[in-house]
């Protein structure tokens, strides 16, 4: 069962929220090639407000996408002070049931 997630809202600077929809849309390679991801979202909550949700099998499988590349580059354009009106939040959860394909 998957047992461990992550959940990172996003708010958008105002006018920037296409450049945020189109860069969580570009991270999609770099979490197919991330073993340990159960399952990856990127999600648009409202019309300024993104999220990411993912899950994963163990802690290990977490930890390596946090110190991976998709963490990196979320990182960098929160560095960059040029997409997000406010620093993203890294949210660790327990997942309590699922239901999954295969």
């Amino acid at each position: 069962m998957t047992k461990f997630a992550l959940y990172v809202p996003l708010k958008a600077k105002p006018g920037k929220e296409d450049d945020v929809a189109e860069f969580l849309r570009s991270a999609v390679p770099l979490v197919n090639a991330e073993p340990g991801t159960r399952s990856w979202f990127a999600i648009k909550e409202g019309p300024s407000s993104f999220a990411i949700f993912d899950t994963f099998d163990d802690e290990a499988g977490r930890d390596a996408h946090l110190n991976g590349k998709v963490a990196a580059a979320l990182m960098e354009k929160a560095a960059a002070g040029d997409l997000f009106a406010e620093p993203p939040q890294i949210h660790k959860m327990e997942i309590l049931a699922d239901k999954l394909p295969g």
